[in-house]
Formats: C-alpha cells, structure tokens, sequence
C-alpha cells in the first residue's frame, strides 16, 4: 500500500470544543481510514502552521483523497493538506528511470 500524510487545522470551534471536553481524536481517524481500505500509522499534533498530521497506508490515491474529503465534510477542520510519501528506494527507483531519459527546458 501506498503512504500518505494528511497535515489538518483544526476550525476555532472545534478547538472550543475539545478544550470543554477532551478527547483522543486518534481512533476516529483510524476508523474512517480502515472504512477505506487503509491503516493509520501513527496521529500526532505539533505546533506551526498545522495543529496535527496523521501518516497512513491507503490501498490507492483514491481511497487516500476520500479520507481526505471525509474529513473536511465532517466540519470540524479548516484545512486538511495530503501528501503522497514515497520510500527512499521508491525515490531511488524514481531517479533511475529519470536518468533513463531527457527534458529540454524553456529556451531563451
């Protein structure tokens, strides 16, 4: 299975929310991941520009952009990036069939 990162903001309600009544928002996100096929790897918060992130496995990009939507139709975030991860020997892989062929860049 393919690997994806999903960095997530958290709307000022939501925040509101979780502070009167806390809770580990780790099982619901591993839920609506296995619902499509997936498994969470791991949940965590973090401060800067995103409140969280969470790494998991999807069957394909499909399923992956649908946990993605879910999420954001749900109400409680405001932005819910995803990112496709690629291993070090996927990337090495990758490098190889580059060197396999050319691209001219603009002329000028």
């Amino acid at each position: 299975m393919a690997m994806y990162m999903v960095q997530f903001t958290y709307t000022d309600q939501t925040w509101a929310a979780l502070t009167q009544d806390p809770q580990n928002r780790t099982i619901p996100s591993r839920d609506l991941i296995e619902k499509l096929g997936g498994k969470q790897i791991q949940m965590y918060y973090c401060f800067g520009e995103y409140d969280g992130l969470v790494i998991f496995e999807a069957p394909d990009d499909i399923s992956a952009s649908a946990v993605s939507l879910a999420s954001l139709a749900a109400g409680h975030l405001k932005v819910n990036k995803i990112t496709k991860l690629f291993s070090a020997d996927e990337m090495v892989q990758a490098m190889r069939k580059a060197r396999e062929i050319t691209y001219s860049g603009p002329k000028g």
